[in-house]
């Protein structure tokens, strides 16, 4: 797609050395890059980068994460789907998401985890870039656990959350593609905050985040009580997956749930969207017939 690939070593240490002076002293015109003489595409230790004046230019260009149509220009668009929610209520929190991710019309798999574990008092989900949700909500879980060993106390949601807005505020504008929410309980109760890539950080009771967030709310919004009890929740955070799953292609496939507690979170189940379907199908039909 973009003509003959360059290939760069890996390997920094053989700059200016004489092994450097014979194999890698040419440069391509006008890129600044190191070009080796044989260009082997896939070759082990190297990576291959667009044979253009300026890579990272272009890159940048056709290549970034964006929202709504303003990637249409791009060589790549990147097509993102997936639904999200959690909510607080009186028994705690919980936490219901899909496990389908997509590359465009394609379902590259239906198994991802899109709750991450930080903590055992600790949640965070995955929506947008699977790498970079799973890459920096782990660098977030050693940061917790780096403040509970100088502290000698387990850290609260809202510094959690606070702590991973900062570290998107020094990458904004680098691309990443980010909508999580950081949940779990501390001395002040249960908490919930959403936290994106423009470093953007809300408190609230329910959040939903994804391409079938939409349809998400409006089960949350119709159904949602703060007093309802730990089995009205759970089939509540379940519906709203299953509704968003069946309306929005881009969802679907298994719906993990968690409830979050003061001793802690637990997964409460894994059911396939197809099962729920059915289940929900034979409610329907025996209301119909009453």
């Amino acid at each position: 797609m973009f003509g003959t690939s360059l290939a760069i070593d890996n390997d920094i240490l053989d700059i200016g050395s004489s092994k450097f002076d014979r194999g890698y002293g040419s440069r391509a015109t006008g890129s600044g890059g190191i070009c080796p003489p044989s260009l082997v595409l896939g070759e082990p230790g190297q990576f291959d980068v667009p044979n253009v004046a300026d890579p990272a230019h272009f890159c940048r260009n056709n290549f970034a994460s964006a929202c709504g149509n303003s990637d249409r220009n791009q060589t790549v668009k990147f097509a993102k789907g997936t639904t999200t929610l959690a909510f607080k209520f009186n028994g705690g929190i919980i936490v219901s998401v899909d496990s389908r991710s997509t590359m465009g019309a394609y379902i590259a798999s239906g198994t991802v985890k899109k709750v991450i574990e930080i903590n055992p008092f600790l949640l965070g989900t995955m929506a947008g870039g699977a790498a970079d949700c799973s890459f920096w909500e782990r660098n977030l879980g050693m940061q917790c656990r780096m403040y509970e060993l100088r502290n000698k106390k387990r850290i609260t949601v809202a510094a959690a959350s606070k702590l991973l807005a900062n570290t998107m505020s020094s990458y904004r504008g680098y691309g990443l593609s980010m909508g999580t929410m950081i949940t779990g309980w501390d001395e002040t109760g249960p908490q919930l905050y959403y936290v994106d890539d423009d470093g953007t950080r809300l408190k609230g009771r329910y959040f939903s985040v994804g391409s079938g967030s939409t349809y998400a709310y409006g089960i949350l919004d119709t159904y949602y009580r703060p007093d309802l009890t730990v089995e009205e929740a759970i089939d509540l955070g379940k519906r709203a997956i299953y509704h968003a799953c069946h309306r929005d292609a881009m969802s679907g496939s298994i719906n993990n749930l968690y409830h979050v507690t003061k001793d802690g979170w637990v997964k409460i189940h894994a059911i396939d969207v197809n099962d729920m379907h059915y289940e929900f199908l034979e409610e329907k039909n025996a209301m119909s017939q009453t």
